[in-house]
């Protein structure tokens, strides 16, 4: 596939202190992501009562996406007391100004929306994210130079799909500019946001501590994603070519929760394309060079003495 829009891969601290509120906030998804509920019990033991509860009460909407952009936005990413400064400094006319470039839609009271943004950042950084490993940082830090040096020696799209592990985005009227940008606590989940001629995508970068066992953890979860009847069925029909999420829901006769679950299954392990315009997921394909990788790997794994 072609594409005509600019691919740019970076990495900012404050990248992933809004991924890893973002976790937190869907703490409640640990059975898809591979940070356990322990993990959200240990982070909360850290939290006031008070933070807790504001954090209960936000919800992963429209405004939290808006939020996302703000961090896009922001000229300083290096430090979140540099992003606390800029955005405390702007008035909710500045807001409206900065974001109607990119969005027709906006929180109810501006003011409201800024000045809680305020407390969740600066509470989530005090309380949690400047005590993290800083290993995470320079790890993605690394993952992104990484990408950088390899993008200029592969076709787009197929560099796209690789550092997303089976994303698709096609080219559309008004898009300009792909962000790539690498995240640890979401993992294996990508988390994309189009803001018109913007579309940026916090990419699961496949970093893992305690990893020294031969086979990585994303392609374990390969082999654990294989396991189950329907998803092999999902594969041989998308073998067929590209469909819907409603075609497949049709060719498997199960419920859209069921299917929906299959399918994100076989997405995690990156078995299958998922076509993007915009936010929008509009069909599938089948991966098959995943397949291929799997089948090298699990030879090599097994003759390995």
């Amino acid at each position: 596939m072609t594409v005509d829009y600019i691919i740019h891969t970076t990495f900012e601290p404050l990248h992933e202190l809004i991924n890893s509120l973002h976790t937190y906030i869907c703490r409640k998804s640990y059975k898809k992501i591979d940070l356990t509920s322990a993990w959200a019990k240990e982070t909360r033991k850290r939290l006031t009562p008070e933070f807790a509860s504001l954090l209960d009460q936000t919800e992963v909407d429209s405004n939290w996406k808006l939020t996302y952009l703000l961090v896009h936005l922001c000229p300083d990413k290096q430090q979140v007391n540099q992003f606390l400064s800029w955005l405390e400094g702007l008035s909710p006319g500045d807001l409206y100004e900065l974001m109607s470039e990119y969005s027709s839609q906006f929180p109810d009271n501006m003011a409201a929306f800024r000045s809680k943004t305020l407390s969740l950042f600066s509470q989530w950084n005090e309380l949690y994210f400047q005590h993290m490993d800083p290993l995470i940082i320079q790890r993605l830090q690394g993952e992104a130079e990484d990408r950088k040096a390899l993008q200029p020696t592969m076709e787009p799209s197929a560099f796209v799909d690789k550092t997303t592990n089976g994303l698709c985005f096609k080219p559309m009227k008004g898009l300009e500019k792909l962000l790539l940008i690498p995240q640890y606590h979401f993992q294996p989940i990508n988390v994309i946001s189009s803001f018109r001629q913007l579309t940026i995508c916090n990419y699961a970068a496949r970093i893992y501590f305690n990893d020294e066992e031969d086979l990585p953890p994303h392609e374990y979860r390969i082999i654990r994603s294989l396991a189950e009847m329907s998803r092999l069925k999902i594969l041989r029909y998308l073998h067929q070519g590209p469909r819907s999420f409603i075609e497949i829901v049709r060719h498997l006769q199960l419920s859209k929760g069921i299917t929906h679950d299959h399918i994100s299954k076989l997405r995690s392990a990156g078995l299958i394309y998922a076509h993007f315009e915009g936010e929008t997921l509009t069909e599938y394909s089948l991966r098959e060079e995943a397949l291929l990788h799997l089948q090298n790997k699990l030879t090599s794994y097994i003759k390995n003495e």
